[in-house]
């Protein structure tokens, strides 16, 4: 196995982390501080725009060629001509993957390169699975970065890690097909500038268990869609993308809507999610990286009862398990990304569920460690440690809970000696 990145993806990884740190990493900072002030001020925040900053440093970025990174090796056809970046195809998972490390660094570098969730997996699905008509329609202005889009799969009233239990109906009448039913944790929702909405839906309660449920291209304005209330995760908004709860009441869209023809919802979710899951758990390792480069820092700075506070109460011995827990989980997130490259998603089940149950764990168990080094600071918006902790806390629930995950890992382990499913 190799994980070493191409010539071209280690040029364009020491790009991102360049444009991260001289561009993007001032105007992040004074952002927070900007709407940290307004907010103890008692002003007004419009947390749903986006501030003219984001819009100028999405411009230079592109103008760069640090634009739609994500866009994957075979798949990307004219569009990483047209869209996408420099040399004008896309790039293997081994290859993406310490570029996504990067972009973990900055809550604002995945949309500043237009490498944001859910648009990547709802553009990849366009990619691979859309008809002419709906690339024309939605993947050309996602690509161009003119419109966001939404994920809406999980649903209120039903146990969502078992998505064969989603009951949003989305039922083909004549030409049309008419949904109706309820979601939450719709992912970029807020944007104001979100346009399409992907969403699964029921269509034949009596098809085969996963052949029941379709994916739908919804446009937000379409009628009876509407935005019932923006959810909070742990007090943070994620502004300006949110994930809002969306109820459908009667909408019709046409059956051309449908992506890839109806019941084929679970081919095309898991061939969303297995590239997702990588880019997911390299924006923790950075993450995490970033959580421990502050640690460190500050338990080099402050002193207590005449020492640096590295060295009191086992933190050295916190730190150097924090060295050895992040390496260990970006090793094997590597050797995931290496196995979507070479035996493709089927073959790569168990270690695609295994890095996402490992990242998203080793990065709260840093950024942790990082809050209490820094004490009362780092419950604050002084710090971003708070938001990182709340970040790598919400993936441990985002495409699938640790359970589902440590499941699918423990039954293939267990099918290799034998046990039936």
């Amino acid at each position: 196995m190799d994980f070493s990145p191409s010539p071209r993806a280690a040029e364009l990884t020491d790009a991102v982390r360049s444009f991260i740190r001289d561009e993007i990493a001032p105007v992040e900072d004074a952002l927070q501080l900007r709407q940290a002030e307004a907010r103890r001020a008692g002003g007004e925040v419009d947390l749903w725009q986006v501030p003219r900053e984001m819009h100028e440093l999405r411009r230079k970025a592109r103008r760069q060629g640090l634009w739609n990174l994500f866009l994957p090796a075979g798949h990307e056809g004219p569009y990483a001509e047209r869209f996408g970046t420099r040399g004008g195809t896309g790039l293997s998972n081994v290859d993406y993957a310490p570029i996504a490390e990067a972009t973990g660094w900055s809550f604002l570098a995945p949309y500043v390169f237009n490498c944001n969730a859910p648009d990547t997996g709802n553009a990849e699905v366009l990619l691979r699975y859309g008809s002419q008509e709906q690339k024309d329609r939605w993947l050309d202005p996602l690509l161009e970065g003119r419109i966001r889009s939404a994920f809406a799969m999980t649903e209120p009233g039903v146990a969502s890690s078992d998505a064969t239990t989603m009951q949003l109906t989305a039922v083909v009448e004549g030409d049309d097909v008419v949904l109706n039913g309820r979601k939450w944790w719709t992912t970029g929702i807020g944007h104001p500038d979100c346009e399409i909405l992907l969403v699964m839906g029921l269509t034949d309660p009596d098809a085969p268990k996963y052949a029941r449920h379709s994916m739908v291209l919804v446009p937000r304005d379409t009628p009876g869609v509407k935005v019932e209330r923006m959810l909070d995760t742990m007090g943070f908004l994620d502004e300006p993308f949110g994930h809002g709860e969306v109820s459908f009441t009667n909408v019709r869209v046409p059956v051309s809507n449908i992506v890839a023809g109806p019941g084929r919802a679970f081919e095309i979710a898991q061939g969303r999610l297995g590239p997702g899951r990588v880019h997911h758990a390299m924006r923790m390792i950075g993450l995490a990286e970033r959580a421990l480069r502050l640690a460190c820092e500050r338990g080099l700075a402050r002193t207590a009862f005449g020492q640096p506070l590295a060295d009191l109460g086992g933190n050295r011995e916190r730190i150097a398990e924090a060295r050895i827990a992040i390496d260990s989980a970006r090793l094997l997130i590597l050797n995931a990304a290496w196995k979507l490259d070479t035996v493709g998603a089927a073959g790569a089940l168990s270690e695609v569920s295994a890095i996402k149950v490992a990242a998203p764990q080793v990065a709260q168990q840093v950024i942790d460690f990082a809050m209490q080094i820094h004490g009362g600071a780092g419950l604050s918006s002084d710090f971003p440690l708070a938001g990182a902790w709340t970040a790598a806390r919400a993936v441990r629930l985002a495409d699938g809970p640790d359970e589902v995950h440590k499941g699918v890992v423990a039954r293939i382990e267990l099918g290799r000696h034998g046990a039936a499913r």
